[in-house]
C-alpha cells in the first residue's frame, strides 16, 4: 500500500471472555492524534457502536483514548469503549502503566483522567479491568406512560418494586426503566423516534431497561439498552449505563454498597454480556474482561 500509512487494529468482544459474545469494539492503534475526519471515516467503516483509537503518551505517562460512533459523534464516559481499549493495549503488550503509581492507575479519555483497577485472571492471564465512575446522581423521574408508549408496552408492564423511570448520571445521564419480567424485557420493539423525543425533552442519552433476576441466577438484573439519539439502536453491553443502574438500585435499597453484582445484557441480540458492578462510598466500579476476536491493519 505504497504512500499510505498502515495502522494496526484489534476487534475485541468486550464484557465477555468468549469470542462472538459481548459487545464488539474495534480498537485502532495510532502514534498520536489523527484528523477528526479520519476518526469519523474509520468508525463509519467499521460500523460497530463505537471505535476506540489509542496511543501511549510519554508526556502524559498514560494511554490516550478517543472513541467515535459510526455517525461521527465523539463519546465520553467509561463504558465498553474504554474497557476494550485498555484490554486491547494490555493484550498487545503496551507498557501503559509502567510509569504510573501502582495504586493510582489511570488512562486519559479525550481530556479526562479515568481511574482504573487492573487484575489478571490466574488461568488465562486476560486482564480484568474495573473502571471507576463517579457516584450516581439521581436527576428526575419521567412519567411512566411516556416511556411505556415509546417501548410499545402497557403502563403496568413497567410496575416493578415501586421503581419508576428515573434519569441517573455517573459519567453520562441515562434513564433507568423498570420492566416487570424477562419475557417482557426481551419481547418489545421500541419506537426510536419517540425515544429520541423523550431524550431531548429530559436531556439525557439512553434508556437502560432492567428487570430483577430470579434468586438462583448469578446476575442481579437483566438489561437492554437503547440510545438512538447517538445512533445506537440497541447495545449488547453498556458500561456507562451499568454504573448508574447499580447506583440507583443501591440508593433504592435493592442492592448493598461494597458488594459485587453482575448485570446480564445482550440476550435478545444473542451477544450475552456480563458486566461486574459495585457501588462504593466514593465511586462506582464497572468492570469485566475482553477477548481479541480479529486483528488486522487499515490504511489512511
Amino acid at each position: 500500500m505504497e504512500g499510505r500509512k498502515a495502522l494496526e487494529y484489534y476487534v475485541l468482544d468486550v464484557f465477555s471472555n468468549e469470542s462472538y459474545k459481548g459487545n464488539p469494539l474495534s480498537v485502532v492503534f495510532t502514534d498520536g492524534n489523527l484528523k477528526l475526519e479520519t476518526y469519523k471515516d474509520i468508525s463509519k467503516e467499521f460500523g460497530y457502536s463505537e471505535t476506540s483509537f489509542v496511543y501511549y503518551s510519554s508526556r502524559e505517562k498514560a494511554l490516550m483514548v478517543r472513541s467515535f460512533t459510526p455517525t461521527g459523534i465523539e463519546i465520553d464516559g467509561a463504558g465498553h469503549n474504554l474497557l476494550g481499549a485498555v484490554c486491547g493495549a494490555l493484550l498487545k503488550g503496551m507498557p501503559i502503566f509502567d510509569e504510573q503509581n501502582e495504586s493510582e492507575l489511570f488512562v486519559i479519555m479525550k481530556d479526562s483522567a479515568i481511574p482504573l483497577t487492573v487484575t489478571f485472571d490466574p488461568v488465562t492471564f486476560y486482564p480484568l479491568v474495573q473502571m471507576h465512575q463517579k457516584s450516581a446522581v439521581i436527576k428526575q423521574e419521567i412519567p411512566t406512560y411516556k416511556i411505556a408508549v415509546a417501548l410499545g408496552l402497557k403502563i403496568e408492564d413497567l410496575d416493578v418494586n415501586a421503581f419508576v423511570p428515573t434519569v441517573v448520571k455517573t459519567e453520562v445521564a441515562h434513564t433507568m426503566v423498570p420492566i416487570k419480567n424477562s419475557e417482557l424485557l426481551n419481547s418489545f420493539v421500541p419506537d426510536n423516534k419517540l425515544l429520541i423525543e423523550i431524550s431531548k425533552e429530559y436531556n439525557f442519552e439512553g434508556f437502560y431497561c432492567f428487570t430483577p433476576a430470579n434468586e438462583d441466577q448469578e446476575h442481579i438484573v437483566e438489561t437492554r439498552f437503547f440510545n438512538p439519539i447517538i445512533g445506537i439502536n440497541e447495545d449488547p453491553a453498556t458500561g456507562t449505563a451499568a454504573g448508574p443502574l447499580i447506583g440507583f438500585l443501591t440508593q433504592k435499597k435493592f442492592t448493598k454498597s461494597d458488594k459485587e453484582y453482575k448485570i446480564l445484557q445482550g440476550v435478545r441480540l444473542k451477544q450475552a454480556s456480563m458486566i461486574e458492578v459495585m457501588n462504593r462510598e466514593e465511586d462506582i466500579l464497572v468492570g469485566g474482561s475482553s477477548i481479541i476476536t480479529m486483528k488486522g491493519e487499515l490504511y489512511i
